[in-house]
């Protein structure tokens, strides 16, 4: 893992990952090496003894290293658990990381206990003759299948003439319900069962085949008790809705799910597409961008926002996207309308309040010459309809440096931290 706040400033600028202008806009801001100046700092090591609350320093099958790399930015960890070491960024990741270690453990749990044993004997011969008959006379197996399940079928019909969503499984496992299966699972343990996390994904597997194939009930099957699971904290209503869609849609029903909603937003048909076949945007990462843009009724510019989002590049640039989304939604519905999104190199909504909100998921955000520079040349420019300039203010997931806070007040933009705590991103 690189510490780029380590690095000459030329050397990281050269080298910083993907995210194109959003990372540009975060590297101006908040990274950069000091010129000896006074009133400008430079990106330091931290320790997560000093960053992270004991809860997410350690816990049952999990520790995190002390030593954290800083950005400017983001915090780069390192955790060490009974099953494995990952590198993960930023507190939303490491909090969605050690919701995913807890449930490896229920899960590794569950398929020693004698239930899961038994459970799948039963029907794991019926299953496989199913399948031989797919393979021989799919018509007339087909014709077999209940009725409620015709909407499957549908959706994988959506699958073979579109372009694979990425993540999606196979149609075997579709047909045979592993899917089905493991999206429930992944939805009782409260983890994304589109996650990259591959320990996490074999037990997944392994048990929702085992459910498909015996009449291993699920919910009876995983050990929930003795505090084994990260509990999940009260979820807002667009993220209760989100979570079922996601569980009761296969990646094709939610492609088709996210389109209706798009085009019912007037997203021209060629950016949907593009959107929907972006491949490092996850389906979990591309329905709440969705669900979270179409609660911002009447807002002008939620292409800008599906156009800015084509820019991830990876799993930490699309989980930057999709905590951006939900900053958006939550202002919308705590504190004022959004009437406009634009995105000059970064993401400013025009809210019915006058404000211009800056939502922008960070760790730790400190000051240097770069960030002076893009606040007084960019974020000043910015005028209201009005011609009067704009209120800004910065709303980010983690704080800022004393400096920085002070710096960007002068410049006229309130900084609003630690708002994951007030809106509950959906990790």
């Amino acid at each position: 893992m690189k510490n780029w706040g380590q690095e000459t400033g030329k050397a990281a600028w050269d080298r910083l990952p993907g995210l194109l202008t959003v990372i540009l806009f975060a590297s101006i801001i908040f990274t950069g090496v000091a010129l000896g100046a006074a009133n400008y700092e430079a990106p330091s090591e931290k320790r997560a003894s000093e960053v992270l609350p004991p809860n997410l320093r350690s816990g049952p099958h999990f520790r995190v290293q002390d030593r954290v790399a800083a950005d400017g930015y983001m915090l780069r960890f390192t955790v060490t658990s009974d099953y494995g070491t990952f590198p993960v960024t930023g507190e939303y990741g490491l909090r969605k990381l050690i919701k995913e270690i807890q449930a490896i453990a229920a899960l590794k749990k569950t398929s020693k206990g004698e239930a899961f044993v038994e459970g799948v004997r039963g029907k794991a011969q019926e299953t496989v003759e199913f399948g031989a008959n797919l393979v021989a006379n799919p018509g007339e197996t087909l014709a077999s299948v209940p009725v409620g399940v015709a909407k499957l079928f549908d959706n994988l019909g959506t699958g073979l003439r579109k372009p694979s969503e990425p993540r999606r499984d196979t149609v075997a496992a579709q047909l045979l319900n592993v899917s089905d299966a493991k999206r429930k699972i992944a939805y009782d343990l409260g983890v994304d069962v589109y996650s990259s996390n591959r320990v996490l994904q074999n037990e997944l597997d392994s048990l929702s085949k085992a459910q498909a194939l015996g009449s291993l009930g699920v919910s009876a099957a995983i050990p929930y008790g003795g505090g084994t699971l990260v509990g999940i904290s009260k979820m807002s209503q667009t993220a209760g809705e989100v979570n079922r869609l996601l569980r009761d849609e296969s990646p094709s029903g939610l492609r088709n799910v996210n389109e209706r909603k798009l085009q019912a937003m007037g997203v021209d048909q060629s950016l949907i597409e593009r959107f929907l076949n972006h491949t490092q945007l996850s389906p979990r990462h591309k329905t709440v961008i969705v669900a979270s843009l179409e609660r911002l009724s009447g807002a002008r510019g939620r292409d800008a926002f599906i156009n800015f989002a084509l820019q991830a590049d990876d799993e930490d640039s699309a989980n930057f996207m999709q905590n951006m989304a939900e900053i958006l939604a939550a202002y919308q519905q705590t504190v004022s309308p959004i009437q406009e999104i634009t995105a000059p190199g970064i993401i400013l909504a025009r809210a019915a309040n006058g404000t211009v909100l800056i939502p922008f998921p960070l760790d730790y955000g400190v000051w240097t010459v770069r960030a002076e520079r893009v606040v007084k040349n960019t974020l000043a420019g910015y005028k209201t309809p009005s011609g009067n300039p704009a209120r800004f203010e910065l709303w980010v997931t983690g704080t800022v440096s004393p400096l920085a806070s002070r710096q960007l007040e002068a410049q006229g933009i309130k900084v609003v931290e630690n708002v994951d705590r007030r809106i509950g991103l959906m990790d």
